[in-house]
């Protein structure tokens, strides 16, 4: 089970500053949507240089040109892109087969997707590396988070990793490791913290206790 920062609201200067604080704790550094839209893949480049031993996802959500946007971001250093499950199959296709080609991976992001169990068993045939049940930040306005759809995939899923994401804090972690995701995304439970190494830590040490069990 890893442990993904989600950097959405910074510079690229100021996500450095928030890696380097708690990097001993965490395995993948996500270059948010809002990150790309404002600084371009720049930041997925500086963010791999900077921290070499980090794996890096591009959260591109890519719905179209499968093959041509994991190939620009495998290019600058992500080892993960992200591909929307609400997409079509063929763009799915052509990004894992692109993926391949650079030694990347695919995540897919199910927000959104109405039938969850039926998309999850489909995009679990495509070859994909992960599939990630993800409430976005406007349904987390309103209550909702990504617990039970958790349950739903790691039911169906047979190939893929699995992953979870939406408004994920220490508080609601155990319940998240209790259903065994490979891969936990945290955004603003660390990086809206006070103290972010000493949540970051508390956080790694739960996921190592839960892989243990």
């Amino acid at each position: 089970m890893k442990l993904q920062l989600a950097l959405d609201l910074v510079n690229i200067e100021e996500a450095k500053a928030v890696v380097k604080e708690v990097e001993e704790f965490i395995d993948i550094v996500e270059i948010g949507t809002p990150v790309v839209i404002n600084e371009g893949l720049r930041a997925v480049k500086e963010i791999k240089e900077a921290f070499p031993s980090l794996s890096v996802l591009a959260d591109l959500k890519i719905m179209d040109a499968g093959a041509y946007e994991v190939m620009k971001a495998s290019e600058a250093g992500a080892s993960i892109v992200t591909v929307l499950g609400a997409t079509n199959d063929s763009t799915i296709k052509g990004a894992v087969e692109e993926a391949k080609k650079h030694g990347s991976e695919v995540l897919i992001d199910m927000i959104n997707v109405t039938d969850l169990e039926k998309r999850a068993k489909e995009v679990d045939e495509l070859g994909v590396d992960y599939i990630c049940v993800h409430t976005g930040y406007d349904l987390q306005a309103e209550g909702e988070n990504p617990f039970e759809q958790l349950q739903t995939i790691k039911r169906v899923v047979k190939n893929a990793k699995t992953a979870v994401a939406g408004g994920i804090k220490l508080s609601t972690l155990p319940e998240v490791v209790a259903a065994a995701p490979d891969l936990v995304i945290v955004g603003g439970g660390i990086t809206g913290q006070e103290d972010k190494k000493a949540v970051a830590k508390e956080m790694q040490q739960l996921i190592r206790e839960a892989a243990t069990v």
